[in-house]
């Protein structure tokens, strides 16, 4: 038996099991989600969708909104960059990504993968969506200016994003399977 009690703080109380069975039963459904990125997506959508209209028919909360952009464009920021950045990584000795035919494939690996992209994202949509029932976050603010100054961040951050695509070579999507040339390309044409 132990007289000091430090057995006894290793046990967890009933609120704190409860919390951990809570936290796995969620964390099992998340799991689930996984392999299915257009249900996802979707269920993003209708969240999304819930917290514009909520916005709109309230007629306020826009600071919460404009918060949210910026960290939304955080996000594509993230998903759109290149784990290791060619820029980080000394742009003197040249691109790291292959330019030239010869070069090895190499993928695009993503700083920000899909589903952190996603989970982060609807995260960010249902605490925002929270936070327009408790008026202490409806600061009174002339949202035009908000969204004009939103509008002129996003086009520079993606113009630069893009630039910085085009200089090293990335494209940070891929669209069905690749379709290599090969040996019947390079065959034909010794034929000839």
């Amino acid at each position: 038996m132990d007289v000091s009690g430090g057995g006894e703080s290793s046990v967890a109380t009933p609120v704190q099991q409860k919390a951990h069975e809570a936290w796995r039963i969620y964390q099992h459904y998340l799991d689930k989600t996984t392999p299915l990125p257009t249900y996802r997506w979707i269920a993003t959508a209708v969240v999304s969708l819930a917290f514009c209209l909520r916005v709109f028919y309230i007629q306020g909360f826009y600071i919460i909104a404009y918060g949210l952009g910026i960290y939304l464009l955080n996000l594509l920021i993230g998903f759109l960059s290149p784990l290791v950045d060619p820029e980080a990584t000394g742009g003197s000795d040249g691109p790291s990504l292959p330019t030239r035919g010869s070069d090895e494939f190499k993928p695009f690996i993503r700083r920000l993968p899909e589903f952190k992209f996603w989970y982060s994202m609807t995260k960010a949509f249902c605490i925002a969506f929270v936070m327009t029932f408790f008026s202490v976050f409806d600061v009174p603010v002339f949202w035009p200016i908000l969204l004009c100054y939103w509008i002129v961040l996003f086009v520079l951050t993606m113009r630069r994003q893009i630039s910085h695509m085009i200089k090293y070579k990335y494209i940070p999507f891929s669209f069905g399977k690749q379709k290599y040339g090969g040996r019947s390309s390079s065959s034909g044409s010794r034929a000839e």
